[in-house]
């Protein structure tokens, strides 16, 4: 069996590798993810591999102990929209920056959605449009918390729609989910894999997805640009990364065996059942991404005046 150890910047092949997920275990995709993924990670390379979970202050706290690590191999962290995208734009005073990581891949995305209580008297995305549009401030929204992809994707339907809505902070989107089904709020942000399950059971009901196409779980849905809203598309995502300086052989071979893993059928179906979309790449596919989203959300915030001193 083939492990780390083949280079030279690992210390030894029963050194644990350790995986820190910047959010609270059971509380995240991304910490579901993680602990799918690290057994079958871990058995490929012959090391054992632990989920770290250090939650606080929007993916600082564990971003930047991953940031402070030695570039060794012996790290990784999960990184995504917010973390590696917005809190930079957002936040001026942080532990780290994304430029402290260097990428290994994309794990995978969800499409972020509209969805309602099922009795919210919403009964289309073009309805609720109208509605919104025609009653500036009138309805409240709910996300998992100020600056998190669900609530920025609500101010780029704003910016879209010249619409006014007021927000409603959480602190994850698993309270979102819970309130929601209580009808304590109206209508939410959320991603497609956080919501499947109650929209399967029919107590939540999705009104739009914001991304280039329908979902092929959820072909009844439309998207905005279907309503007639330009460019709103958002989406969850999580990669991998590990702190800047880190070799490129190892950064090729932590990418291959996440890619391995990620394609295996018993895996890769799992996750797509889910509501994920697993999307294999390497290193230079998930910069890329990095700079497409840096380049969009930044213009965003600008304009809606959402940076903080």
């Amino acid at each position: 069996m083939l492990v780390l150890l083949a280079f030279p910047a690992i210390a030894g092949p029963n050194q644990p590798i350790r995986w820190i997920v910047p959010s609270a275990s059971g509380g995240s995709a991304a910490d579901s993810l993680a602990r799918q993924l690290a057994p079958v990670i871990s058995r490929q390379l012959g090391q054992p591999l632990t989920v770290d979970n250090r939650p606080g202050a929007a993916g600082s706290v564990g971003s930047s102990l991953a940031a402070r690590a030695a570039a060794d191999g012996n790290t990784l962290l999960t990184g995504d929209v917010s973390t590696m995208v917005l809190n930079g734009a957002l936040y001026k005073k942080q532990g780290y920056k994304a430029a402290d990581f260097a990428p290994v891949g994309l794990i995978a995305s969800s499409p972020l959605l509209l969805v309602v209580h099922k009795d919210s008297g919403f009964s289309s995305g073009a309805q609720w449009l109208a509605e919104v549009t025609g009653h500036p401030g009138k309805y409240s929204y709910a996300s998992a918390g100020v600056g998190s992809p669900q609530h920025l994707a609500m101010e780029l339907i704003m910016q879209r729609c010249r619409c006014s809505l007021v927000h409603v902070p959480y602190r994850a989107e698993s309270f979102v989910i819970s309130d929601l089904l209580v009808h304590a709020l109206p209508m939410a942000i959320v991603d497609l894999a956080a919501a499947l399950p109650e929209l399967r059971k029919g107590r939540l009901q999705a009104l739009a997805v914001l991304g280039k196409q329908r979902q092929a779980l959820l072909p009844g849905v439309p998207t905005f640009e279907e309503l007639g809203l330009k460019g709103v598309e958002a989406q969850a995502w999580q990669g991998l990364f590990v702190p800047k300086g880190t070799p490129e052989a190892i950064i090729a071979r932590l990418n291959a065996e996440l890619n391995k893993t990620l394609s295996a059928p018993a895996i890769k179906s799992q996750l797509e059942a889910s509501g994920l979309t697993v999307t294999a790449g390497d290193s230079a596919a998930m910069t890329q991404l990095l700079q497409q989203q840096t380049a969009f959300w930044l213009l965003l915030i600008k304009d809606r005046k959402l940076a903080t001193d």
